[in-house]
């Protein structure tokens, strides 16, 4: 019955905005709506302007001159390396390409221009200040905007990479930055987490908060916390959570934009409060989707889909914009996944859940408590879908990741080792949710999905990279890439570009047909 009141309320709001709201970007001007987007983006939409490709964040490009009649002749057409070093090793976000440049940040925030033909660098703005990522560039009117360390968005000159505005969004030591922007109607988003460190993440009264910044100056336009109450669920001393991890989506006919919400803690819970019991409730607005009004930050609906989290299972991937026939009716959705190995799909104007489907291996994760004694948790707090999706043609792709976590009521035990995790990627049917094919990995995915043309891509922690059979998940091309892989490529053209962060020789490489190669710099 609350659900039914909240989706309702999610409703009456919706249609007030668009009876009563001026004529905003954000809504139903139509020349402004056309203006919202970066010129540079809208020039080059065939290229890899955004995080995910698109601002429905698709991660599909049909603009590829790679597909599966071609993919077995890809080699390495230039790598460059990379010298950061971070908890999560050189490299955890997505490169953009525009034109002949490609932009790119490592782990020590250092960000780069490098010539899309011959790797060779255009500009360099070295910060060497650590990040666990993901992070990564946004680029629009003739700035880059990046994550400055964990306290700093800036913007750079696009040409020169000189600094030309910073500002501070954390606030406080224990909570920082951990995402990629987005450039949009003349604004950069971003989010806090809480944390600014492996080591001091869920600070007691640290929570994550969305913000809204002018793109000529850094100043503050508007920010959404994603906890909601001041006294974070009866015990600021204790408790904390929240935030954003990876790149929002946004419905350009509405201005409307969809975020994935990080989970509450303590997870579990500590001595004197197991389970979670510092923070009785649902613990809003965690491992919630959330949609805002770009222009005013102002909450369209929420949906949460794991109240009082225990086990640390964010909702954290950024989500995709689809349409689809949902029960004999057109429908338009957003879907969303995270730690939690599950994906779901709304209703893209009321947060109305119409399909659910779980992914990769489940064990004692539906609890809602936890004993007090050692107990195996599939997925754990390092498993379920920690990395981007792709959606083209009615199908949804998913990484997941298969490692498990040994919790108590109150503390972790112990996690299962990288190294020996597994992994996969399922294809969904966006109608209903259900599995086309399902390929397993001996290696856990947290390289993403990228659709280019007729083939999926991904790439696994032991360095592969594999290109599958879009239909059938038969696998079509593998490649052993120099360096584990933790992130996801960007495409343009006959070029990918994908940096491989782990291992003994991190490197930013280019995949190109041996007919196109150059020497690299």
């Amino acid at each position: 019955m609350m659900n039914e009141l909240r989706i309702l309320k999610g409703i009456m709001i919706l249609a007030i905005l668009f009876l009563a709201a001026p004529a905003t970007p954000g809504f139903s001007d139509s020349h402004a709506l056309s203006d919202a987007v970066p010129s540079e983006v809208a020039a080059h939409a065939k290229d890899w302007p955004l995080p995910n490709k698109d601002y429905g964040n698709s991660r599909a490009t049909t603009d590829s001159e790679i597909s599966s009649k071609n993919v077995g002749n890809l080699e390495i057409a230039w790598s460059v390396p990379i010298n950061a070093s971070s908890t999560f090793g050189g490299a955890s976000s997505n490169p953009l390409i525009i034109g002949d440049a490609v932009y790119f940040q490592d782990l020590g925030s250092n960000v780069f221009s490098f010539d899309l033909e011959t790797g060779a660098v255009n500009w360099k703005r070295i910060y060497n200040l650590t990040s666990i990522g993901p992070n990564g560039p946004a680029v629009g009117w003739g700035k880059v905007f990046v994550a400055k360390g964990v306290y700093n968005i800036s913007a750079l000159d696009m040409n020169t990479g000189k600094e030309l505005w910073a500002e501070n969004i954390s606030t406080g030591s224990t909570v920082g930055i951990d995402i990629q922007p987005l450039a949009y109607n003349g604004t950069v988003y971003a989010s806090t987490v809480p944390g600014s460190g492996i080591s001091d993440f869920y600070t007691g009264g640290s929570i994550g908060v969305i913000y809204a910044l002018d793109e000529k100056t850094g100043m503050e336009r508007w920010n959404f916390s994603t906890v909601d109450t001041p006294k974070i669920w009866g015990n600021k001393e204790v408790n904390s959570g929240g935030g954003c991890w990876y790149t929002p989506s946004v419905d350009l006919k509405t201005g409307i934009m969809f975020w994935g919400v990080g989970n509450p803690a303590p997870w579990p819970g500590t001595p004197k409060y197991p389970n979670g019991s510092s923070r009785p409730g649902p613990n809003l607005y965690t491992n919630c989707l959330l949609a805002l009004d770009s222009g005013t930050g102002r909450m369209i609906w929420y949906t949460q889909v794991n109240s009082h989290d225990i086990l640390d299972h964010d909702f954290e991937t950024s989500p995709i914009l689809a349409r689809a026939n949902v029960s004999g009716r057109e429908q338009e959705m957003v879907i969303g996944a995270g730690k939690m190995g599950r994906v779901y799909a709304f209703n893209r104007s009321t947060g109305c859940i119409l399909w659910t489907t779980v992914v990769g291996t489940h064990q004692n994760d539906q609890l809602a408590f936890l004993p007090n004694e050692t107990i195996k948790v599939y997925p754990g707090y390092f498993g379920g879908v920690e990395s981007p999706l792709a959606y083209a043609d009615g199908v949804v792709y998913v990484p997941y990741v298969d490692l498990y976590t040994n919790y108590t009521d109150t503390r972790i035990v112990d996690a299962q080792d990288f190294g020996s995790a597994e992994g996969g990627l399922v294809a969904l049917q966006v109608e209903t949710g259900k599995v086309l094919w399902e390929k397993h990995f001996d290696s856990l995915n947290v390289g993403g999905a990228t659709v280019i043309n007729d083939l999926v891509f991904t790439g696994t922690f032991d360095g592969m990279i594999y290109a599958l059979q879009r239909d059938t998940g038969r696998v079509a091309w593998q490649f052993e890439a120099p360096a584990g892989v933790n992130a996801w490529p960007a495409v343009a053209k006959d070029t990918i570009v994908w940096p491989c962060g782990t291992g003994s020789k991190p490197s930013l490489i280019a995949l190109r047909h041996p007919s196109k190669q150059t020497i690299g710099p």
